[in-house]
């Protein structure tokens, strides 16, 4: 059985993008979709007297809340099986504890009352670092969250670090019949300093050439296995977090990996994928890789 996507929704305008990009990527992959959104009110029922007949203003707006958001989905795509419900405990416990019955969970930016001009909200960041399955956080212009550029891109560190992360961009690349960009990011060391002009652009060229070869290593297991996927490979001077924010810009997903390091209990994000949350111009999938 295929486990479902899962969308936390509290009716911002952000929220209801990401509504809209997981009911698309819900139809695309064939999953069942699982909208929740996250209420404390029933904690707080036992101080209302017995004998009130008025229901709690959160209870209310929770219910109208789920209802307007699964309505929403079902209008954008009646094929796609939607399921909602209303969990009593706070968004990042609600989405974490999601996360293990989910094949990924998809967040918006930011959430509702979160400070206006806030680059991502606070519930998605935790999120992102700390859940067990990919997450997607849906930002970016409109273009992007469509799907209008037909490019996924991927960013290719290390084999221990990217291999789910790998994984994950195929089957979304080949789900949506698009390309995949592999980009490797590369830098000459801090300490290599050289005089002639001619002996740099030798070093400059043997380094791109090394993170060439890597990037064609790192992909080899995961291009046999999706043969159909075209992948275009670009080993690029830079730090990793830039390379990719420029890549971003004409893609319709970047795809990262984060380690997840066994006892560690904090926030588990590498710069890139810190940077991308904050910065990307689409949509950025966050994929734990287990160390």
């Amino acid at each position: 059985m295929e486990l479902p996507l899962v969308v936390g929704v509290d009716g911002s305008e952000s929220s209801l993008q990401a509504v809209d990009w997981a009911v698309d990527e819900a139809a695309r992959l064939g999953l069942p979709l699982r909208l929740v959104y996250a209420s404390l009110w029933e904690r707080y029922e036992g101080g209302r007297p017995s004998f009130s007949t008025d229901r709690p203003s959160e209870e209310v707006m929770a219910e109208h809340i789920i209802a307007s958001c699964g309505e929403r989905a079902r209008l954008r795509n009646p094929e796609v099986k939607v399921s909602s419900e209303v969990l009593p405990d706070g968004a990042v416990s609600v989405l974490l504890h999601a996360a293990h019955e989910s094949s990924a969970l998809v967040t918006g930016s930011r959430g509702r009352g979160e400070v206006a001009g806030m680059l991502l909200g606070s519930v998605s960041l935790t999120v992102a670092a700390r859940a067990t399955c990919p997450v997607i956080v849906v930002r970016g212009a409109e273009r992007n969250r469509q799907g209008s550029f037909g490019r996924v891109v991927v960013g290719v560190g290390d084999s221990t670090e990217g291999s789910a992360a790998l994984r994950f961009a195929f089957h979304e690349a080949e789900a949506r019949g698009c390309a995949l960009k592999a980009v490797r990011a590369w830098r000459r060391p801090a300490h290599e300093h050289v005089d002639s002009p001619l002996i740099a652009d030798d070093a400059a060229r043997s380094h791109e050439e090394r993170a060439s070869t890597l990037l064609t290593d790192a992909l080899r297991d995961a291009e046999r296995s999706h043969p159909q996927v075209e992948v275009r490979r670009q080993a690029v001077e830079g730090p990793a977090h830039k390379v990719l924010l420029d890549a971003s810009a004409d893609a319709d997903l970047v795809v990262v990996g984060a380690l997840r390091r066994h006892g560690h209990f904090g926030l588990q994000l590498g710069r890139a994928a810190h940077a991308l949350l904050h910065h990307a111009e689409c949509p950025v999938a966050v994929v734990p890789q287990r160390v």
